[in-house]
């Protein structure tokens, strides 16, 4: 069974930076695409960035030039730095394989508030 865990997230000031980490097991991690998503109050999850096997990336409009992900494929573990970050950038985030966002099972995810 595959296991996510996030963590890194937290409190920052608009302009501020975090990075975020998520551990994966179960898996062959370093075959699968994996990325991150995020949930905001009240609207539904979206993707915010992905990194395939071979590390090409690939990022949501909002995020470009902001957020970078990648991954370390000894430690199973894909990261997610985030850099001037936006109020609007507040929300729960969640890291999955691509391929089993489908099945709609998640970790717990970490919270990232930005404010003042």
């Amino acid at each position: 069974q595959v296991q996510l865990v996030e963590s890194g997230g937290g409190l920052v000031q608009p302009g501020g930076s975090l990075r975020l980490s998520c551990v994966v097991s179960g898996t062959m991690f370093r075959i699968y695409e994996m990325g991150w998503y995020r949930r905001a109050p009240g609207k539904q999850r979206e993707s915010v960035a992905a990194i395939t096997s071979g590390g090409r990336t690939n990022y949501a409009d909002s995020v470009k030039g902001r957020f970078t992900i990648s991954r370390d494929n000894t430690k199973s573990t894909v990261y997610l730095q985030m850099n001037s970050l936006k109020p609007e950038d507040t929300a729960v985030y969640y890291c999955n394989v691509v391929s089993r966002v489908r099945y709609d099972d998640w970790g717990q995810g970490t919270q990232v508030t930005v404010s003042s």
